[in-house]
């Protein structure tokens, strides 16, 4: 049987439909940061999924009690990471980032209660949170601006700069609050709006889905997201082509402190207390986040589903061993590996592509 031209032109866009499909899932694993780490959280969820069908009493990962905890414990760390992690593709790090959370929390709820009177009589009363929300904003920028000035200005790494900026953030909020709990209340609608919950999904969790959006067409569809690149990537070439650094990079710190602040009030909304070393540990879980997402360490590589799924790897991993009874030190163990395994990963793919 002859085949007629059309029946050739047919069989062409046939066979086409079939083969892009594998070779651009297998082209964008190699090639997207984030291509790893999305192939090994999709097969952690399939067994963590298979494992709750097989023994549902026992492993209870499929509870909507469950989902709806490890959805809050993914939310708040992963608002911190987005803005970590836009300042490592610029080539920088932010240590401090714990320390500002636990101080602009404090901040945030000391100027909200100093402001809140009885609604009855003021109404007014109900915008203190949203004061005190402003106050901590604003204060988490400033502080990314002056990380970004010492280092930039005088030349100073940014891990440097940024370690004695966590002690110093660190010390302060003892000195402001002291070591006891503070109490945070906030009114309507501030308590629904960052504290509230639909279903088993947190407003911490809707805040991050809506964030990492926003950062994503920042990143990826905007000018600016291609000068953090460029001045991660290779400082001299962004030169080169008119890209300032130095702004950039300010920008970059400035919100890294912004996420900071808004992680921090997010997370007293939801527990209605803020202990003074809540951060403690946190800039370190960021960024183990963003470097497990596909993040190079050197800067000009990174994404925002890599930190998406970065920090939901981490923290189901978390809800896993927590599940199993297992001992709390067996988190920083798995995470250490984690880590580990990311950056070998990342190098072997980067020398595959030459």
């Amino acid at each position: 049987m002859t085949l007629t031209q059309s029946d050739h032109i047919r069989k062409a866009i046939a066979a086409r439909a079939k083969r892009p499909l594998t070779i651009k899932l297998g082209d964008w694993i190699r090639d997207r940061p984030e291509g790893g780490i999305a192939v090994m959280f999709i097969l952690v969820q399939i067994v963590c999924i298979i494992a709750a069908l097989l023994f549902p009493d026992s492993f209870r990962y499929l509870v909507p009690a469950n989902i709806s905890v490890t959805l809050k414990s993914i939310a708040v760390p992963g608002i911190m990471a987005l803005g970590v992690g836009i300042l490592m593709i610029a080539g920088e790090y932010d240590l401090s980032v714990g320390a500002q959370y636990s101080l602009l929390s404090i901040i945030c709820a000391e100027v909200s209660n100093h402001f809140m009177g009885d609604i009855a009589a003021d109404p007014s009363s109900a915008l203190a949170p949203f004061m005190g929300m402003a106050f901590a904003l604003a204060l988490g920028v400033l502080i990314g601006i002056v990380h970004a000035f010492i280092t930039l200005k005088f030349n100073i790494p940014s891990f440097i700069t940024t370690l004695g900026g966590m002690l110093f953030w660190k010390g302060t909020t003892l000195f402001v609050h002291g070591s006891s709990a503070l109490r945070f209340k906030p009114t309507e609608p501030f308590a629904t709006l960052f504290g509230g919950e639909v279903g088993v999904v947190h407003a911490s969790m809707i805040w991050f889905l809506v964030f990492a959006v926003i950062f994503y067409f920042l990143l990826h569809h905007h000018r600016l997201g291609n000068h953090f690149f460029a001045v991660g990537g290779n400082r001299n070439a962004a030169v080169a082509i008119g890209i300032n650094p130095v702004r950039t990079k300010t920008v970059a710190f400035a919100l890294a402190g912004f996420m900071a602040a808004f992680s921090g009030v997010v997370a007293a909304s939801r527990v209605g207390s803020i202990q003074p070393g809540g951060g403690l540990g946190m800039e370190l879980q960021t960024i183990a986040a963003c470097v497990i997402g596909g993040f190079a360490l050197t800067g000009g590589r990174g994404s925002i589903l890599g930190i998406v799924l970065g920090t939901a790897l981490v923290f189901t991993i978390q809800d896993v061993l927590l599940l199993l009874r297992a001992p709390a030190f067996y988190f920083d163990m798995f995470v250490g590996a984690l880590i580990v395994l990311a950056v070998v990963m990342n190098t072997a793919v980067r020398r595959v592509r030459g």
